[in-house]
Order: C-alpha cells, then sequence, then structure tokens
C-alpha cells in the first residue's frame, strides 16, 4: 500500500545513488507540485513528473541566473560568489557562446575519440598493475574527466587534481555559507586568469580561442579577462564532476548487474543506447534543478507565483512510469528514451554530444578490459558523499 504524503517533506531526498528514493515515487504519484522546505529553511515547489518538470525546463519565464540574487528563496546557500552566475548570465551578449559551443562540439577535435581511448586504456592499465582491489573514482573515473576538460581548456593535463579538489570544496551544498568558499573559487579563478595570460599566451582548447577573441576586431563588445576565466573555470567544475559523477553510478549499476555488461560485450554496436539508458537511470544530479519564477505561472494544479523557487526533480521525471514503463528497469532495449539528464529549453547541456562520447569510450574500456568486474564490497555499505551538489560514492573499491 503506498504511503500518503500528510506534511511537507524536507529537500533534498535521499543521499544514495544505487536507490531510486521512494519518496520521489510518492510525491510524483500524489503531489507532482510539491511544497517543499529547502536546506535554507526557504519554501520551494518541488516538480517531479517527466510532464511538467519538461514545461518549467523549457519555459524562459523560469530563471537560473536570478537564483542568485539577493533575497531570493535558495535551494541551499551560495558557495560561488553571486557575482560568477552573473557573469556567466553575460556569455551570449559577449560574444563567447560560439567559442564555448565549438570547444564543446567532439568534432572540433579531430583526434578526441582516439585520445579518449588511450586515455581510458592507460589508466586501466595502471589499475591493472597496481592489482585488485582498486579504487575507481581517484583511479579512472576523476583523471579521465578532469583530464578531457583540461585538454578541452588547453591546460595542463597533470594539474587535474588540484582543480578537482577545487570542486570539492565550490560545489559543497550548506544551510549556510562557508569561511573557506569565496577564498577557494578566487584561488581557482587566479589559476585560470595565470593561464589565460600565459607567456607566450595560450593556442590550444577554450583559452586559446578566448586568447583570439580578445584579439579580434569583430568582437564588438570588450570582454574582460576575469570574465573569460569564469567561463573557463565554471565550465571545468560543471564538466568534470558531472561526468566522473556519471561514470561512477553508471559502474555501480553495471557491477550489480552483471549481465547488462556481458550484453555490451557481447553486442558492442548497443553502447549508443546504453550509455542513454544509463543516463536516464542514473541518480547523480541529486539536488534538482533550480529556477526562480519571473512571473505568475500555472504548473499542473499550482499557480507558481513571481519571487517563488522551483526545483525540478530530473530523477521524478526519468523514472515517470507514464514516459518510461517500467522505469525501475535497466533496458537497453528502449528505442524511444526522452530523459532529462541534460536538462531541456534554454539551458540543455551544450557539452551533450561530448558526454555521451566521453561515456561510450569509458564504459566500453571498461567491460571489454575487466569483464569480471564487480565492487569489493557490499553495495549498502558504500558512502555517499553527503552535502554535495552530485550524488556520488566518496570511494568505488572494486575487483575485476
Amino acid at each position: 500500500m503506498t504511503q500518503l504524503l500528510t506534511t511537507d517533506p524536507t529537500f533534498p531526498l535521499s543521499r544514495r545513488g544505487d536507490v531510486f528514493p521512494e519518496e520521489a515515487g510518492r510525491l510524483r504519484e500524489q503531489r507532482p507540485v510539491a511544497r517543499v522546505r529547502t536546506m535554507t529553511g526557504d519554501p520551494a515547489w518541488l516538480v517531479s513528473s517527466h510532464r511538467l518538470a519538461k514545461q518549467v525546463l523549457e519555459d524562459e519565464r523560469f530563471s537560473l541566473k536570478d537564483t542568485a540574487n539577493p533575497g531570493v528563496p535558495r535551494q541551499y546557500a551560495l558557495t560561488i560568489p553571486p557575482e560568477v552566475v552573473d557573469n556567466m548570465g553575460n556569455i551570449n551578449s559577449a560574444g563567447l557562446r560560439s567559442a564555448v559551443m565549438k570547444t564543446l562540439a567532439p568534432r572540433a577535435d579531430r583526434e578526441l575519440d582516439g585520445w579518449l581511448h588511450a586515455e581510458a586504456h592507460r589508466l586501466i592499465d595502471e589499475l591493472e598493475a597496481q592489482g585488485a582491489p582498486g579504487e575507481l573514482r581517484d583511479g579512472f573515473t576523476e583523471p579521465y574527466s578532469a583530464a578531457l576538460h583540461c585538454r578541452l581548456l588547453g591546460i595542463p593535463s597533470e594539474d587535474w587534481r588540484r582543480l578537482m579538489s577545487g570542486i570539492d570544496v565550490a560545489f559543497l551544498t550548506s544551510p549556510v555559507p562557508f569561511e573557506g568558499s569565496t577564498p577557494n573559487w578566487y584561488k581557482d579563478l587566479g589559476y585560470m586568469l595565470g593561464k589565460l595570460n600565459a607567456d607566450p599566451e595560450p593556442v590550444e582548447g577554450l583559452l586559446g580561442r578566448f586568447a583570439a577573441l580578445r584579439r579580434s576586431p569583430d568582437v564588438p563588445d570588450r570582454v574582460s579577462d576575469e570574465l573569460l576565466a569564469t567561463v573557463a573555470l565554471s565550465l571545468f567544475g560543471a564538466g568534470a564532476v558531472s561526468t566522473s559523477a556519471f561514470l561512477l553510478n553508471a559502474v555501480v549499476y553495471l557491477c550489480e548487474q552483471p549481465e547488462l555488461a556481458e550484453r555490451l560485450r557481447r553486442e558492442p554496436a548497443l553502447i549508443g543506447r546504453a550509455v542513454d539508458e544509463l543516463l536516464r537511470v542514473n541518480l547523480s544530479i541529486g539536488d534538482a534543478l533550480p529556477r526562480l519564477a519571473l512571473a505568475d505561472v500555472q504548473v499542473g494544479d499550482v499557480l507558481v507565483r513571481e519571487g517563488e523557487l522551483v526545483l525540478v526533480l530530473v530523477e521524478g521525471a526519468n523514472y515517470d512510469p507514464a514516459v518510461f514503463p517500467h522505469p525501475e528497469r535497466i533496458d537497453f532495449d528502449r528505442t524511444e528514451n526522452p530523459h532529462l539528464a541534460f536538462g531541456a529549453g534554454r539551458h540543455f547541456c551544450p557539452a551533450s554530444a561530448l558526454g555521451r562520447t566521453h561515456a561510450e569510450i569509458a564504459v566500453t574500456a571498461l567491460v571489454e578490459r575487466m569483464p569480471k568486474l564487480r565492487l569489493a564490497l557490499p553495495v549498502e555499505q558504500l558512502a555517499w558523499r553527503p552535502g554535495f551538489i552530485k550524488r556520488m560514492p566518496e570511494r568505488l573499491p572494486v575487483v575485476w
């Protein structure tokens, strides 16, 4: 019997990334637009059905940029300075979008597929040389994902660890601001400014494009070095942590259901559909996608008022049985898969094609090279990171 919701739930939901939160299913069934209380104590609307989640994400009356405004209800305290969010909102007017989109297009780098393949196998070689059990987060998913984003930006790949340590602080979720958040951001911003203004100036990756952009007479508006460095640092942070968290959770699923990995070994051409399905069931997004209402908007049975906070629960949408039959089943034969793992609307992830390429090459390498890959401890013993923007295990010990 389904338990009835009698009070407004608190948010976020369960932190485990291997089990779909029961409360998410109850919310979608009983109150697809539900009043919740965030960790800051602010009220918000949690949207958990696929239809309504897609509506909010595609409606430009719901703003991401304005969630950083002073005095608005918050999902959690700002741990990145509000001017950073403002800078990101200027990416189109500053003429930067073309440079970013070219950087994130997999075909912009004709050697990228081969490089990703070689990097994945190099890391697996190192794991095998050290012997099982191995630690997959530090030994594979983070260096693989971070090195890719170092390449995209045109910075030394050996700097990945210092940048990822900054993300560990920048992407904390907290009910109140904390002392280290602002200096942490400006420390890494200073690093990116140093690379942008190096002598000789960068010629590779996004920083190379930005250096050329500064000299171009065709750019009508002058862009500051701080804005360019902010865009580069934000791209690294969002991209590296998202791709690493996805891979960690995907590996957990493949280890717990080895028949899925075996099928990929038998049918390698299935990898595209398999990654799309792993994206659908992946619970790494964690804390929902925030939007601030810029006007009164009807969402389902609720009139969301201007100035109210709306949280889009991606896992609720991606496990919606009205769109995905038997949503709890990982089905590589699912041909229609309109999941919202990359968002929708204006803020649809511009790196979606790159993310798929990154994941397909990594998953293929793991299932081929490690056919007996499995967790080195019971799944219930995994420690899921608390207070972080992504659901992810702190460590992923495996044997093979």
